[in-house]
């Protein structure tokens, strides 16, 4: 199925996403003169929300309202920060309700009970998981309004409700009677809820499936659409943070006399800071002010007591672990390895990389003697709470945590130790605790936010492959070194299993049947990190898809044949997926440009699936080029297909930016040395390749989007090149020099 953008017409302005306190969602559905108000909160079965304890159930007053006008506003329980969530969970709900899509409103969710993952227990965003986990609960929540709007019709009527039916925001009775469901919300609020919901079957779905504009998509495109960065309340103050250049370290002394002298300038106060380090935090009456004073500060720092890491050396370290036995992950006999015919021995590195969303981190915290209320762009919004509370030495119950617009974050707004949400609590502390009573907002630079650590880890595989005289594989031995992101986290207890961190081996092996060994070390290392779009498989994809790649050429097999051969029948979304590439880019008979290759890659996360086929060169000096992108996914039921591409889409770019010469994060001494995108690489307009995605159709339960389109793209690419110049690459980013 190819997306065409231009096949639909844009969303009215009035309908863009935008904050909302659960106290004003319902104060509004009040001030519009009453309205049907639903909600429910359906506990799932996933491991998380077993973790988190028994379910909870709440009244029905949080999800839906429905205004005498006939808008209809649907609270959104995640973050939006450019997935399409705030369209995607209103389709759902408006296509079992059969409401009038151009009536259609939605607001962000504040930090609530009502509003937790399904799945996990607790109110994120993270893990591809907003359409895949919510999207059967808000189908419930439409499909029960509409049962008790009709209902409602049916007694005014004096009719059985199976002889209405329903068409965008109206019920129509069975002799020619109709009712807007504005004017039939306050008498549907009176009625019981249905235990039971019947759901529409997708021959039936009018929105669901179909390419539909963004709600947000005219409020982005013309400025108008307020993200956090966007927010400050009133009489707020802007605060800044000079942090310790590394990793836990402390202030040891600081003059502030000239930082105070400058116009502008309230207070300089030092404050705790991420991972028992402290800094200094400038407040003023805005940005400039607050950034200049920071400039101005002369801080001596101690940083006698904590670990400082150098790249080089780590990555060192990381090889000669590699050599021994680890935790283990996978098991199996590789006895044939000794005494295969033909081998494969490589090493790959992967650097650290951050996560450079458009928007940089930022958080509005207005502190009172018994209430604290936090503005901020969160994918953590459960933990986040908790943070709050705990930091302000506040009841949870005085705590309000609005979630505001983001300009992206690829995880680094999704932090177990809520980091920059404790850390603007501790500043709005000691603001209060000198004599002040403004709110504070605090604001990252771009230079914070890169040397802000919580970073994708550093990784080195280690893998030997034994094949055949026919160029089968008989033995893979691999070892993996690795930071783990759940060490020391509450998810540890279910994300560790027998000392293996989930998260640094998904993606290893599966789905090709290959004999494989698989050994696991993680070292502590004094550089926090965190999952970055695709987590794991960010660096397993890689591996995978291209020693497949060498195992394919090594056995004088075409790499598309060779993979279908190692892909059970079983498996039969992944082979979908893979045909479907092949077929829609020319694969193997559209002729190519002389010095053009092709590349294949496959892989699936977030329960997903995405082949790629590329089309690439190499210049004469060396430098990559990717022309041309197929992809083919298959995520089972496509709610929105104009979001999946442009999740496909954009997972492309942010690969290809991995690829790039500067695309890593490196440390000197426990510095990190990039500080803005002059030193750090990200993928740019010039970078995007033609990508042209397709999807396999389906009608089962949606899976994950967001991530899965970044792991195979880069091996798809490394792959184009070994054939175009015979050089196998074993490291991110790219350098065909180096080879």
């Amino acid at each position: 199925m190819r997306i065409e953008w231009m096949s639909q017409g844009e969303a009215p302005a009035a309908e863009q996403p935008h904050v909302l306190s659960r106290r004003g969602f319902m104060k509004a559905g009040a001030v519009a003169g009453g309205g049907l108000v639903l909600g429910f909160f359906m506990p799932g079965a996933h491991k998380f929300a077993q973790a988190a304890g028994p379910a909870q159930s709440f009244p029905p007053n949080a999800f839906l309202r429905i205004a005498p006008d006939n808008t209809v506003t649907i609270a959104v329980n995640r973050l939006e920060f450019g997935q399409g969530a705030a369209t995607g969970l209103p389709m759902a709900i408006a296509d079992e309700l059969d409401a009038d899509w151009s009536l259609v409103r939605a607001e962000l969710a504040p930090a609530a009970d009502v509003y937790k993952d399904p799945g996990f227990g607790m109110q994120m965003t993270g893990g591809s998981g907003s359409i895949a986990r919510s999207f059967t609960q808000y189908r419930e929540i439409g499909a029960r309004a509409r049962a008790m709007l009709v209902s409602a019709a049916a007694q005014q009527w004096n009719v059985k409700p199976e002889q209405c039916r329903t068409s965008k925001s109206t019920v129509f009775g069975p002799a020619g009677q109709k009712a807007t469901y504005g004017a039939l919300a306050d008498a549907a609020m009176k009625l019981p809820v249905p235990e039971q919901a019947v759901l529409k079957d997708a021959k039936q779905f009018t929105l669901i499936g179909k390419p539909t504009r963004r709600l947000d998509a005219r409020a982005k495109s013309t400025g108008r659409q307020q993200f956090g960065m966007d927010f400050k309340p009133e009489g707020a103050k802007v605060a800044v943070v000079a942090r310790p250049p590394v990793f836990g370290a402390k202030v040891a002394s600081f003059d502030a006399a000239k930082a105070l002298a400058m116009p502008g300038v309230r207070a300089v106060l030092q404050v705790p800071t991420d991972r028992g380090g402290s800094g200094i935090a400038v407040i003023a009456d805005g940005y400039w002010p607050a950034k200049q004073a920071r400039e101005a500060l002369d801080i001596k720092w101690d940083t006698s007591a904590v670990e400082k890491v150098s790249s080089d050396k780590l990555f060192a370290d990381y090889a000669a672990l590699a050599k021994t036995p680890g935790a283990v992950a996978k098991k199996a006999d590789i006895s044939a390895l000794a005494g295969a015919p033909k081998k494969i021995s490589a090493v790959y590195e992967f650097p650290y990389l951050a996560h450079a969303p458009m928007e940089p981190l930022n958080c509005v915290v207005d502190l009172k003697d018994d209430r604290c209320t936090v503005w901020a762009g969160t994918q953590f919004q459960t933990v986040d709470h908790g943070a709050i509370a705990r930091t302000a030495g506040l009841d949870p119950s005085k705590v309000t945590l609005n979630t505001m617009m983001a300009g992206g974050g690829f995880g680094r707004r999704a932090v177990p130790t809520s980091d920059y949400i404790v850390e603007a609590v501790n500043i709005a502390k000691a603001w209060k605790g000198a004599g002040h009573a403004e709110p504070v907002k605090v604001i990252w630079s771009r230079e914070d936010d890169i040397r802000g650590g919580y970073y994708r880890p550093a990784v080195l595989h280690r893998a030997e492959i034994g094949l055949d005289a026919k160029g089968n594989i008989v033995a893979w031995d691999h070892g993996i070194v690795g930071q783990s992101i759940m060490a020391g986290t509450p998810f540890e207890k279910f994300g560790i299993k027998n000392g293996v961190d989930d998260t640094l081996v998904e993606g290893m092996g599966k789905p090709y049947a290959v004999p494989m060994n698989l050994s696991v070390h993680m070292p502590k290392v004094n550089v926090p990190v965190l999952w970055w779009r695709s987590v794991g498989s960010t660096h397993t994809a890689f591996v995978m898809e291209t020693l497949i790649d060498e195992a394919a050429a090594a056995a004088g097999k075409d790499p598309v044949a060779y993979r279908k051969q190692l892909i059970p029948a079983e498996h039969r979304r992944h082979h979908a997926a893979l045909d479907l590439a092949v077929a829609k880019s020319g694969y193997g008979k559209k002729p190519l440009p002389k010095g053009h290759a092709w590349g294949v890659a496959l892989h699936e996360s977030f329960n997903s699936v995405v082949a790629y086929v590329v089309e690439a060169s190499v210049s004469k000096d060396g430098t990559p080029k990717l022309h041309n992108v197929t992809a083919a996914v298959h995520c089972n039921l496509a709610v929105n297909p104009m979001s999946v591409e442009a999740q496909v889409q954009g997972a492309a770019l942010m690969a290809v930016g991995t690829t790039l010469p500067g695309a890593a994060i490196t440390l000197k001494d426990g510095v990190v040395e990039q500080e803005n995108f002059n030193t750090y690489t990200v993928a740019r307009m010039p970078d995007m390749p033609h990508v042209a995605v397709f999807i396999v159709p389906s009608t089962d339960a949606p899976t994950g989007i967001g991530e899965p389109g970044l792991p195979p793209l880069a091996p798809a690419y490394a792959n184009a090149i070994a054939k175009a110049t015979g050089k196998r690459l074993r490291k991110l980013p790219f350098d065909l020099k180096a080879v």
